[in-house]
């Protein structure tokens, strides 16, 4: 295994793999909302430089933090291995959601003053509705037990492209256009564009993510089993913490091997 980076720098990744993940889905919305009235149109613009964009964050930013991106995932690799102490810290996880917060934020903000937007102008776009909550559930949900499942399959490698795939497919089968992350919601609400999210819909929906997070975790127990004391929360979110043998016996699975979230 290698050495993991120190925990000051993953972090910083974390922040930034977060900051150009929001300022993918940003950006890409006020492109197409600029070059097209059609709704449906800009929604497809919209997921597809974000699955785009989302690839290629995991794959190139997986081995330094994990490319998780996304406080849910983050805290349900703490959980899965708390016990144990194969996955990652409480330490860890308050360097890295603070992190993904900011990033997000921050990502929002770069996005509107690449398009001569004001920096910050919170978003007026209204999402609260049950049915947009259930859907957040479920996307979220959905994420969790993929990201957890790969590496309980063995196909964590696949991460990049699925994880991507995923989300791209989920902008289209919820109401809610698939946030699924926490951080993600909290940046977009910081820009009144075609991502926004207005600043009183936001708790319904970090609330959503979270139930979503441990209904995805149940899913993965209930498909794959419970493990203990593997280290498979450490290996799918990428963070150093998995269980450090002597002699491996085989081998251990790259930070590459992980994935995140919108």
């Amino acid at each position: 295994m290698s050495t993991p980076a120190p925990l000051i720098r993953r972090a910083v990744v974390e922040g930034l793999g977060t900051a150009a993940l929001v300022a993918v889905v940003v950006g890409s919305g006020i492109q197409a909302t600029e070059l097209t009235r059609d709704t449906g149109v800009q929604l497809l613009a919209n997921s597809l430089a974000t699955v785009l964009g989302l690839g290629v964050l995991i794959a190139f930013l997986g081995p330094v933090s994990g490319a998780h991106f996304n406080p849910a995932v983050t805290l349900a690799a703490w959980f899965t291995d708390r016990r144990t102490g194969d996955g990652p810290a409480l330490r860890d996880v308050a360097a890295y959601v603070p992190a993904q917060v900011a990033g997000a934020i921050g990502g929002a903000v770069l996005a509107d003053a690449m398009f001569g937007r004001p920096l910050v102008q919170f978003s007026t776009h209204d999402r609260w509705a049950g049915h947009l909550w259930l859907a957040e559930v479920v996307a979220t949900a959905g994420l969790v037990w993929l990201v957890f499942g790969l590496a309980r399959a063995g196909r964590a490698h696949a991460a990049p492209v699925l994880v991507a795939a995923y989300i791209g497919a989920a902008y289209w089968f919820t109401s809610s256009t698939s946030f699924a992350n926490p951080a993600v919601t909290i940046g977009r609400a910081f820009t009144d564009t075609f991502a926004g999210i207005a600043p009183a819909s936001v708790l319904p929906f970090l609330a959503a993510q979270l139930v979503g997070a441990a209904a995805g975790l149940a899913l993965v127990a209930v498909c794959f089993g419970r493990t203990a004391g593997t280290g498979a929360g450490a290996e799918v979110a990428g963070l150093p913490g998995g269980p450090k043998p002597a002699a491996p016996a085989t081998p251990v699975p790259s930070a590459e091997e992980s994935a995140l979230a919108r």
